[in-house]
């Protein structure tokens, strides 16, 4: 797992081999901070990412400057590995959480400014995801949700839908809460 900006800019940690995650490529997650980098200010971004993996996400964006990260992760091979790196790192600004983002979901009640999720491609109820986060209040004024998913779901009935991008066959649709 590389690092592609910031404060742990280049630096790689190992991912395991027996590891069941799909990380985001780092061509799509390149694109993606690239888009975010336009419309987010990192010093002052509190973020959660959901189905976190090997965190690469999570790290990148404390990487970036984000003062507080919350990344919930269920899979206790891959919460370990993402603590293992936050110790590597010395990412302090990290807090892994061992979850069912769906029992996360249903009792937090901390507002974020940014909220990734990349589930599993196959979990059958991706579709109730945006409705959660959204419904539940859990983004700011102003706060953006970005969701990973594959060419077979489309989000552009929400309204909170903002766009969609596509980088391969990864597809991020954002959704933001007007303020």
């Amino acid at each position: 797992m590389r690092i592609i900006s910031g404060k742990y800019k280049s630096r790689r940690i190992q991912v395991p081999t027996n590891f069941k995650a799909r990380p985001t490529t780092d061509f799509a997650r390149e694109n993606l901070f690239n888009v975010l980098n336009n419309i987010i200010d990192w010093e002052e971004t509190n973020a959660l990412d959901l189905f976190s993996g090997t965190g690469s996400v999570a790290i990148e964006l404390v990487s970036r400057g984000c003062p507080r990260v919350v990344c919930v992760e269920m899979n206790p091979l891959h919460y370990n590995f993402i603590c293992k790196a936050k110790d590597i790192l010395k990412a302090n600004e990290l807090f892994p959480l061992k979850a069912d983002v769906f029992k996360y979901l249903s009792t937090s009640h901390e507002k974020f400014d940014l909220i990734f999720a990349d589930p599993p491609y196959e979990m059958p109820d991706i579709e109730s995801i945006p409705k959660l986060i959204l419904d539940k209040g859990l983004l700011n004024n102003g706060g953006i949700f970005v969701l990973e998913h594959s060419k077979k779901y489309n989000f552009a009935e929400y309204d909170s839908f903002q766009e969609e991008r596509v980088y391969g066959s990864v597809h991020f649709t954002f959704f933001k809460i007007k303020q």
